[in-house]
C-alpha cells in the first residue's frame, strides 16, 4: 500500500532529522507519518482524507470506536509538532514529550489497519 510505504518513509526521515537534532523538519516528518497511517485507515473505510479537518474526523470516529482518549491528545500532539514546524517554539524536552506521545499514536493506528 503506497500510503504505508509513506508513512514507513516519514518515520524513518524523522527519526534520523531528530538524532540530527533538527526538530522542526522531524516534527513535520512524524506528523507525515501520521497523516500517511490516517489516509491508509480512511482509505480501507471509504472515508474522506484530503484535508486536516477530514483528519481530526477520522481521530474522532477512532475515539469513538476505540474509546481510547488517548488517541485524541496524541494526535494534538501531533497536530503541535505540525505546527512547530511553521513556527519553531519548541523546545527540546517538550519536543520529546510530543515525539512520544507520536511514536504511541503511529503504534495504536497500525492497529485500525
Amino acid at each position: 500500500d503506497a500510503y504505508l510505504a509513506l508513512y514507513e518513509k516519514y518515520l524513518r526521515e524523522a527519526e534520523s532529522l531528530y538524532e540530527k537534532g533538527d526538530l522542526a523538519q522531524a516534527g513535520e516528518k512524524y506528523w507525515g507519518a501520521v497523516t500517511a497511517l490516517l489516509n491508509a485507515i480512511a482509505e480501507k473505510r471509504g472515508m474522506p482524507h484530503y484535508s486536516h479537518r477530514d483528519y481530526a474526523v477520522i481521530i474522532e470516529a477512532l475515539y469513538e470506536e476505540s474509546g481510547d482518549v488517548e488517541i485524541v491528545m496524541e494526535f494534538r500532539m501531533a497536530e503541535a509538532l505540525h505546527a512547530n514546524f511553521y513556527h519553531n517554539y519548541m523546545r527540546r524536552k517538550s519536543f520529546e514529550l510530543h515525539r512520544e506521545a507520536v511514536l504511541k499514536l503511529v503504534e495504536k493506528l497500525k492497529r485500525f489497519l
